[in-house]
């Protein structure tokens, strides 16, 4: 390699992309850190433009790795090198007096152990993201607080719960009930940064001593530093038994820059080419599902359809001529839904919002609101007829003195035989649960529901969605114009990001992943959670409700699955409020006599 040529290593991750470029003299003359939401190409591109922008057109001695990387090194002929293979070349070249590496990443975590008379040992976690990056996303994301600022939530002494962060799905019910208890949101992220470390250490460093000096890589590491101190904690170090890396975000990108062998010589211009080139997806037919929509023409007229057709019909309060109105309240785990209906069923008033860990207080500010539109309008109506369903039933019955207390089934079954009195099917999916009800001759005969697993549920899209950078709408109407969906499988949402990161290897679009993930929580209820053999049970009369629904692509995906029109109202997310209503006036459920 001749002095003047730059090596260059790129580490293309699940979520991020890293680039390190090295002078003659192994000086790190460029680096650069980003979130790369699935648009590796652009990214990776915008790296080789900066450095042709600061250093001209150059020569440049490249490799790559990464779990994503893997792709880019197939499609545009760059060698590859496994991740920890890299990272090790950097302790044995800059930090020689390492004994342990630790190694978070977007969606997996490393342990290297170094030993003077023998072969690294090397752990790497398996399919599971738990306890990763992608982990401690999701956690922020529940919180709602953006990741960068998690630190600053830190205080002294907190007091630490216990999360299981051996899964997504569980953690995510163990911080929902800390936030419902309002505990302190320093001490839930004092919690996530522990359950992280012990997850950790719990995965990769059994049977194993954690000997000093020891090296902390990775983003999470870089950029959240007071989760060093947790992980230090659960080693039993202090920080005297640490060596800071200079920039921890790209220890593997640096090292694939210092391999020596096996190396791709070519020009700024020429990696840029060849990446940028490789943008078409990588056997496009492999493993693809069919389209939710075969043309334009087809999409724009379902559209159309759903749009023009309204199933619950809607009256302001101002302009309601009635005397009368019925109550139906949904009091959920997390969220209160209330429907209130006139005398012909309209919906008059609708209400939605997070409890914030007082139910109680929801439903009181909900029927205030009513009240409040009432007095604006100059209307005096009557409340002839309430009843309430859901997680809450019992505590909103007793507090407001509501008339019905309904079982959830019950309420969703009333809401969907309203819908279509010919009903054969329901399937109801909200933020972490769902419920399949079946009609047979006007009865139901049967109801299934899912156990303590999410990834069929309406969270497990929308947090997809946000790690990759999109709003539940536009990551639905992404998933829409997919030309070639990926199947995704119907596993848990941790386990579900190897076959996003395989789709990554394979240049899948973002549209591809979206349409994936909404055929996989449909396939996950239906052959996972209700474990059909025959899609004929279903019948032909199916109605969905859940809040699941109000993302388009997900119903879509149910009717090329069964090849059945799909009923959903425009505020499915209020079904179970809407039935209550319609108990509340008729003071029994659809179908009872």
């Amino acid at each position: 390699m001749q002095h003047n040529t730059f090596r260059l290593g790129l580490d293309v991750g699940s979520t991020t992309a890293k680039i390190a470029l090295l002078d003659g003299n192994g000086q790190l003359v460029y680096h650069d850190y980003r979130r790369h939401n699935t648009k590796v190409t652009e990214v990776v591109c915008a790296f080789f433009d900066e450095i042709k922008a600061k250093f001209g057109s150059c020569a440049v001695s490249a490799m790559v790795t990464g779990s994503a990387g893997m792709g880019i090194s197939e499609a545009a002929g760059i060698p590859f090198v496994q991740e920890v293979v890299a990272a090790s070349r950097l302790i044995f070249e800059k930090y020689p007096k390492v004994r342990t590496l630790v190694d978070l990443g977007g969606e997996d975590s490393k342990m290297i152990f170094f030993h003077p008379d023998r072969q690294p040992d090397i752990r790497m976690n398996g399919n599971c993201a738990g306890g990763t990056g992608a982990f401690i996303d999701q956690m922020a994301m529940l919180l709602n607080i953006p990741i960068e600022e998690l630190n600053k939530h830190l205080t002294p002494n907190p007091t630490v719960y216990a999360i299981a962060s051996r899964c997504g799905v569980f953690a995510k019910t163990d911080v929902q009930n800390l936030i419902s208890r309002e505990v302190p949101k320093s001490d839930i992220v004092a919690s996530v940064f522990h359950a992280v470390a012990m997850q950790t250490m719990n995965t990769l460093a059994r049977a194993c001593d954690i000997a000093p000096k020891v090296i902390f890589c990775g983003g999470p590491f870089s950029f959240l530093p007071a989760l060093k101190d947790y992980f230090l904690k659960a080693m039993q170090l202090t920080q005297n038994d640490v060596i800071d890396a200079e920039h921890p975000e790209i220890v593997s990108a640096t090292g694939a820059a210092l391999i020596e062998t096996a190396r791709l010589e070519t020009t700024i211009e020429d990696l840029r080419t060849r990446v940028a080139a490789e943008r078409i997806v990588l056997n496009p037919r492999k493993n693809a599902l069919p389209k939710l929509f075969n043309n334009e023409q087809e999409r724009e007229h379902w559209l159309k359809y759903d749009k023009e057709v309204e199933l619950v019909k809607k009256v302001p309060v101002a302009e309601y001529s009635g005397s009368k109105c019925y109550v139906g309240m949904d009091s959920g785990s997390t969220t209160t839904k209330i429907a209130i209906i006139g005398e012909n069923k309209e919906l008059i008033y609708r209400y939605y919002a997070h409890n914030n860990g007082n139910p109680l207080h929801a439903v009181k500010q909900g029927l205030q609101a009513f009240a409040d539109e009432m007095k604006a309008a100059g209307k005096n109506i009557t409340i002839a007829g309430s009843a309430v369903t859901g997680y809450g039933e019992d505590l909103i019955r007793a507090a407001f003195g509501v008339d019905h207390g309904v079982v959830e089934t019950i309420a969703h079954y009333t809401a969907a035989h309203f819908l279509n009195p010919q009903i054969s099917f329901v399937l109801d999916i909200g933020g972490q649960d769902m419920k399949a009800i079946f009609i047979r001759n006007g009865e139901i005969s049967r109801v299934e529901l899912n156990e303590a697993c999410s990834s069929g549920c309406g969270s497990f899209v929308e947090t997809f969605g946000k790690s990759l950078g999109y709003a539940a709408p536009d990551f639905a109407a992404l998933a829409c114009t997919a030309a070639n969906p990926c199947d995704l499988g119907t596993r848990c949402t941790v386990f579900m990001n190897s076959k996003v990161k395989q789709a990554l290897r394979e240049n899948a679009t973002t549209a591809d992943i979206a349409a994936g993930l909404s055929y996989s929580v449909v396939k996950n209820c239906l052959y996972k959670v209700l474990k059909f053999n025959d899609l004929a049970e279903l019948g032909d009369h199916i109605v969905v409700q859940g809040g699941a629904f109000k993302n388009a692509s997900i119903q879509r995906a149910l009717e090329v699955l069964t090849g059945k029109r799909v009923t959903c109202s425009k505020i499915p997310e209020l079904m179970g409020a809407y039935g209550a209503a319609l108990i509340a006036m008729n003071g029994k459920a659809a179908g009872d006599q």
